[in-house]
């Protein structure tokens, strides 16, 4: 069996939750989530579908939490793949359904813990060195700069951008819209970015600022994966291990936070529902422990209480 023939049954799953289910949402759902699996087959070099085995199914599975994908939409992949290779064995494709058994990856216990300013700095100045430096230095002045979602990054559009004054429109979680600014990094890059589409013909005003593959009628965005492959190999370049785009949007935050940005702020500036959720996301990070406990606690120097500058506390005493 080909990559022809992959794609063929897919196809043909596809048809057949088209007449079994009324939903054009089902639909829809199969269709995105067949597709991202056929990519990533291809990516591995996949050529038939006897090929594909267990720890196959769950390097894939696990491979989505670094992609920015949530429980729920993991969830949802996973039936997505038992349906079709239940369908597959249905109809004597396979011979056996090598997905029955298969189970979700847990969800990873702890946030990632957030990068130092050191760290960050190595990846800005290997994206000057990468294959594509224009693209790449955007894609970490986004996600760290503005601490965007991957998949807020990839949708955006340059309607959505005003770089002269500095302020971008995200569709965020529940289809939510919310009004970030950006630094002046950030609007050096996308200036780079916008120089570079301008010089090309024909492109849309309204187009991705991301872009990937062209179609026959227009530029698509780029894909979840592809953003998560150029992070995590800048990352692989300066020594650093398990950096994905979601290790840069929680830097964001964390580096906020030790710089005095209010809570409230950071709850809004990434889109959180609750301050509950921004509370639990936010772990602050070791070395602003020990500097806050160093510079507050009266026990952490070894003079006495007294002895530090807390003339209030003297007077009272």
């Amino acid at each position: 069996m080909t990559v022809a023939a992959i794609e063929s049954s897919i196809t043909a799953f596809l048809e057949y939750i088209k007449n079994k289910y009324a939903s054009e949402h089902t639909l829809i759902n199969y269709t995105v989530d067949m597709r991202q699996f056929s990519e990533y087959l291809a990516e591995q070099q996949v050529s038939s579908l006897e090929e594909i085995d267990m720890p196959r199914l769950r390097a894939y599975l696990r491979g989505m939490y670094g992609w920015g994908y949530s429980k729920a939409s993991i969830s949802r992949k996973l039936s997505a793949l038992r349906s079709f290779f239940s369908y597959l064995k249905k109809h004597g494709v396979l011979e056996r359904d090598v997905a029955r058994s298969l189970q979700g990856p847990s969800a990873p216990r702890s946030i990632p813990r957030a990068l130092s300013m050191e760290a960050i700095d190595k990846l800005f100045e290997m994206a000057k060195e990468s294959e594509d430096p224009v693209r790449d230095s955007a894609i970490l002045e986004l996600l760290y700069g503005c601490g965007l979602r991957i998949s807020e990054l990839v949708s955006l559009k340059w309607s959505d951008i005003d770089i002269e004054e500095r302020w971008l429109i995200v569709l965020g979680k529940g289809n939510k819209e919310r009004r970030m600014p950006f630094g002046r990094y950030a609007q050096k890059a996308l200036l780079s970015l916008l120089e570079r589409r301008d010089a090309k013909q024909g492109e849309s005003e309204n187009g991705f600022v991301f872009e990937g593959k062209k179609g026959k009628d227009r530029l698509s965005p780029l894909t979840v994966r592809t953003v998560h492959r150029a992070v995590t190999t800048l990352a692989a370049r300066c020594g650093l291990e398990g950096v994905t785009p979601h290790s840069l949007r929680h830097s964001c935050a964390t580096h906020l936070l030790e710089r005095g940005a209010p809570l409230s702020f950071v709850r809004e500036f990434l889109g959180h529902e609750t301050m509950v959720t921004t509370q639990i996301y936010l772990t602050i990070s070791a070395s602003w422990m020990k500097e806050s406990y160093a510079a507050h606690h009266p026990r952490a120097t070894g003079e006495s209480f007294l002895e530090g500058d807390n003339p209030c506390l003297k007077e009272q005493l």
